[in-house]
């Protein structure tokens, strides 16, 4: 026979897991039910048929090394591409716009190779592409594509291109204007 003090303090841990598993059970099933129903995709981004492509620029230090070209690339690079899409009317002024899309190409600052801490990775040079509702200016939707590592001249650019490539196809597939698989070039 277990002791008294031991036998309550044993029917009093038991009743207080109970509530614990009850809600450990409603969040699991909460997040089952998340993963199989996405968000919503704003109805703007959905319903845009003119965009204005802005050039947030690039952080310094990028080009001519290890990127050739200039700092305006990737923006160029974005605004022929989503020409050549014809799935939008491109304008040179924002208030004609119905979205606007900023794109900036980053060398995010972070941890090197020496100090390194347990979970953290050394920085890649980054497009972010920022969606905004031209009407009302808030963000609608943001990426983010990390340009991977090389050793060659010609092995960054054609990572720089692939990167933009891709953040190019997250936009239009996100927004119903995805390419048909043969016109992407994959």
């Amino acid at each position: 026979m277990i002791p008294r003090p031991r036998r309550e303090f044993a029917v009093m841990k038991i009743r207080l897991a109970v509530p614990c598993l009850s809600v450990i059970a409603a969040l699991s099933s909460l997040c089952a039910v998340a993963q199989q129903a996405p968000a919503p995709v704003p109805p703007a981004l959905l319903s845009a048929s003119s965009i204005f492509v802005s050039n947030a620029g690039a952080d310094s230090g990028l080009f001519p090394s290890p990127f050739s070209g200039d700092v305006n690339r990737g923006y160029n690079q974005l605004y022929a591409g989503l020409k050549a899409s014809g799935k939008y009317q491109l304008t040179d002024d924002p208030s004609q716009a119905d979205l606007v899309l900023e794109l900036q190409l980053t060398a995010p600052n972070g941890p090197s190779r020496g100090s390194k801490v347990n979970g953290a990775s050394d920085p890649v040079p980054m497009f972010r592409l920022v969606v905004y509702d031209r009407k009302t200016r808030f963000v609608l939707w943001a990426f983010t594509q990390s340009i991977d590592i090389a050793f060659l001249q010609k092995t960054h650019d054609r990572n720089f291109d692939d990167a933009l490539n891709a953040i190019l196809l997250e936009f239009e597939a996100l927004s119903g204007n995805a390419p048909h698989p043969a016109a992407s070039g994959r």
